[in-house]
């Protein structure tokens, strides 16, 4: 029997140790030998080493229990890393402040300043480059749905 991310995915939901903890994203690699079960989970003031460690025993005992204990696989659990996408509203909520790069359903980009987070969507101010020109910046409003990707502008200034 394979693991499958729902699996994995409800077992790391009821294993969250703390209250302000979410999961971002749960993935089971393909391999039959060892599959690799990868989760990435966050928190409102961020995730520590102590937490990873305490879901990753708790997904693991729920595994042996249910697939006995000797199944192969590696289970690795850590925050999302600076480059991956903003998925969830309480991640958007996070990085208030910062700049933000969007690709939207229609195949645009925006980069902006995440100023806001609303039920439905966030507050942008864009930034808009002209040749030649000084940039301007728009306030925006975009749903969520609209959003096909958003990551962190890492700025080194």
């Amino acid at each position: 029997m394979a693991l499958s991310a729902t699996t994995i995915r409800e077992f790391a939901e009821a294993s969250l140790p703390d209250s302000d903890l979410f999961l971002v994203d749960v993935t089971v690699s393909d391999s039959a030998v060892r599959p690799k079960v990868t989760v990435l989970a966050d928190g409102e003031q961020g995730i520590t080493i102590d937490q990873c460690a305490t879901l990753s025993r708790r997904i693991s005992k729920k595994i042996e229990e249910k697939y006995g204990e000797e199944l192969s696989y590696t289970i690795e659990v850590s925050s999302p890393g600076v480059d991956f996408p903003l998925t969830q509203p309480k991640q958007f909520i996070r990085n208030i402040g910062r700049n933000l790069k969007l690709k939207l359903q229609d195949g645009t980009e925006k980069t902006g300043k995440l100023e806001e987070v609303t039920e439905t969507g966030i507050n942008l101010t864009e930034e808009i480059k002209q040749k030649g020109k000084k940039a301007t910046y728009e306030p925006v409003q975009i749903p969520f749905g609209e959003i096909v990707k958003a990551n962190v502008v890492i700025s080194f200034k």
